[in-house]
């Protein structure tokens, strides 16, 4: 083991948490409008930190919606070029009343910080920065990194792909490491190499002009509420198959092989559902749990609403509901092809008495990283190096947008090197990251540099 690195990192642990705390404290909701000032400002110290912690230059760049944060530290132009990529916007808090406590005022509890963007991904990307740190600080640096935190990962990265396209030449490297993911465990350490595709659209169905009263009118005019429901739950049949026509025609399913190698990883079902609550498991029937979560597609309704909701009893027939509806993809299923699928299902499916309109909110394309890379190889010897195990390869169930479209543009394969946890409450209330996860990142990365430097 490295005892200066090690050193450094314990001198400075407090200090390390602090900083972090300071950012999730900034509540960066890239989602609503009225954050924009705390989008900036969080842009601002992220640039900030970056400099402190070793960087010879970084600044805050525009895009057409929320600015992008770059840095770099240039050693050796002959030495290889590792570019990080994460984010600093975080998902939006609601619902506010299910936190324990704030989401933007970090609380530390049984060795775990509760805060909004903890995990995702502000906590995983300032793992990078602090390893920055502990390089230069310790004069142990063995390649060039440059960093690229956006502000619109949780909207869909609209604006990424142009500024990535505009400076190309700024981003070039020879790898592009980002820990946005989660692991087994740390008793059962894993490297995602891939993570899913996503669609997301969202439906409104119109029925009468206006609410009306659901007695007077009740059993005479369709509720759109109603008939909503029925056309989210007719897109699973009774063995939770997609009923969606074209729905699987591209998918890549899983060889054998690679079935076996991710039942290799340790799964408790039981403690799956004691965690989540549940009495049983659901999913697409002849798979597992994480197959189904890592090389299957999935529709899920994400948000429905409609009618009255509020306090007490308002009896009326809606004129209007709505629904968020997404669908996570797989290799070679393409975004475009998928959420047309889903608008043209709603759309076409429309029963009498109601007219549905369908648009598109944003989408990604699913990504597969190879596990014999040069980057693959480096990040499992530095798990290994830090473990003492080797990592278990496993496929993602979440999507980072941005992948695929890195490396078209870029020419650079990705590495997914996470260190959170599936129970870290990602989008959800009371999100958390485990500081043994977090400190655990940062002894960690610099491993990966030295080893990708000697692969290269």
């Amino acid at each position: 083991m490295h005892t200066a690195w090690k050193d450094y990192q314990k001198q400075n642990e407090q200090r390390f948490l602090d900083e972090m705390l300071e950012l999730l404290r900034i509540p960066s909701v890239s989602a609503k409008s009225e954050h924009k000032d705390d989008m900036r400002k969080c842009a601002e110290l992220v640039k900030q930190r970056l400099l402190d912690s070793g960087c010879d230059k970084a600044e805050v760049m525009e895009t057409a919606g929320h600015p992008v944060v770059y840095g770099e530290k240039i050693v050796d132009a002959s030495k290889p070029t590792v570019l990080v990529y994460g984010h600093y916007d975080v998902q939006p808090a609601d619902p506010l009343e299910l936190w324990h406590s704030g989401p933007f005022e970090p609380v530390i509890k049984e060795g775990k910080v509760y805060a909004r963007g903890s995990a995702d991904d502000k906590g995983q990307f300032y793992m990078h920065v602090k390893a920055l740190e502990t390089m230069v600080k310790t004069g142990d640096l063995d390649t060039n990194i440059k960093f690229l935190i956006e502000g619109e990962e949780e909207v869909g990265s609209p604006n990424l792909g142009s500024f990535v396209r505009e400076h190309k030449d700024m981003l070039k490297a020879d790898v592009i490491l980002i820990s946005d993911s989660s692991m087994i465990s740390m008793e059962n350490p894993s490297l995602d190499i891939g993570v899913r595709g996503l669609s997301y659209i969202q439906v409104e169905v119109t029925g009468a002009n206006r609410d009306l009263h659901s007695g007077t009118y009740g059993g005479a005019v369709a509720n759109p509420i109603t008939l909503l429901c029925k056309m989210i739950a007719d897109i699973h049949d009774e063995n939770n198959h997609v009923t969606i026509p074209g729905f699987y025609d591209d998918v890549v399913e899983a060889t054998k092989e690679e079935r076996e190698l991710m039942a290799r990883a340790p799964f408790d079902e039981k403690e799956y559902k004691d965690e989540l609550g549940i009495k049983e498991v659901w999913g697409e029937k002849g798979f597992t749990t994480n197959e189904r979560t890592g090389i299957r597609p999935t529709v899920e309704a994400n948000g429905i609403w409609g009618g009255y909701t509020g306090e007490g009893a308002k009896t009326v027939l809606p004129s209007k509901a709505y629904a968020k509806v997404s669908a996570r993809l797989v290799p070679n299923q393409s975004s475009d092809k998928i959420s047309k699928l889903l608008i043209d299902y709603f759309e076409q499916n429309a029963p009498e008495g109601v007219t549905v309109k369908a648009e598109l909110h944003h989408g990604g394309e699913p990504y597969m990283t190879p596990i014999d890379s040069k980057g693959y190889r480096a990040a499992a010897k530095a798990i290994q190096t830090t473990f003492g195990k080797e990592p278990v390869p496993v496929r993602g169930g979440g999507s980072i947008p941005i992948c695929s479209i890195l490396e078209k543009e870029l020419g650079t394969k990705i590495i997914f090197m996470g260190f959170g946890l599936d129970n870290d409450n990602l989008h959800s209330p009371n999100e958390k990251y485990n500081l043994e996860n977090y400190y655990k990142g940062i002894e960690t990365i610099p491993y990966f540099h030295k080893f990708f430097a000697v692969e290269s």
